[in-house]
């Protein structure tokens, strides 16, 4: 039998919503999976159908959630968390916004006078990934959550700062990074921003 002695990370982005296909920020808003949100997450399911999981968290945001229901129908034996941790960012008075009204291209642009900073964001990624790791340090754990929040767990595992981050590729609706994350804060990069389920 293998014994893992290493942490596994799946870390993936809730299927396309239709405030996505209509460019609007969505931050801490619900969102709502589109048709083709709803296929993408199946087939994501069907991707991860197979795999062990220790652990499943979500952001508790409606878009993840319906994500995960896809993945989890799976996995009914695996303990499964809803989080406040894994949401996307409060963007505050740009929430329910057009994109391409404020002339941005994503929730990591802008910087709300009454949401969450860039500061406050980035180090709630790291403090998550943080904490994950000491509870979970030889387990495999899935992360269902958003494009930003994927995007600064994912920096801080490469050892990014937020400027950084913007110059990573985009990471696509039901994407799959997978890490092994070692306890010596070293990494091995098994995918990134994988879509090939949905070809």
């Amino acid at each position: 039998m293998c014994i893992i002695v290493h942490m596994k990370l799946f870390i993936t982005r809730h299927g396309e919503t239709q405030e996505n296909k209509a460019g609007i920020l969505q931050g801490h808003m619900p969102g709502r999976l589109s048709a083709e949100g709803i296929e993408q997450a199946k087939a994501l399911g069907k991707r991860l159908k197979n795999e062990h999981f220790d652990f499943i968290y979500a952001s508790d945001l409606a878009r993840a959630v319906d994500t995960a229901k896809e993945i989890t129908c799976y996995h009914q034996n695996t303990p499964f968390f809803l989080t406040e941790e894994l949401r996307e960012r409060d963007l505050g008075e740009f929430q329910g916004k057009n994109k391409h009204d404020l002339q941005v291209t994503s929730v990591l642009d802008v910087e709300p006078e009454h949401g969450e900073s860039k500061v406050e964001f980035f180090a709630r990624a790291r403090n998550f990934l943080n904490s994950i790791q000491q509870k979970h340090d030889s387990d495999i754990v899935l992360l269902i959550c958003h494009g930003g929040i994927s995007a600064a767990i994912i920096a801080n595992i490469f050892g990014k700062n937020y400027t950084e981050m913007l110059k990573m590729e985009k990471l696509g609706n039901t994407s799959l990074s997978i890490f092994d994350l070692h306890k010596d804060g070293s990494y091995k990069l098994l995918s990134y921003n994988s879509t090939d389920h949905l070809n």
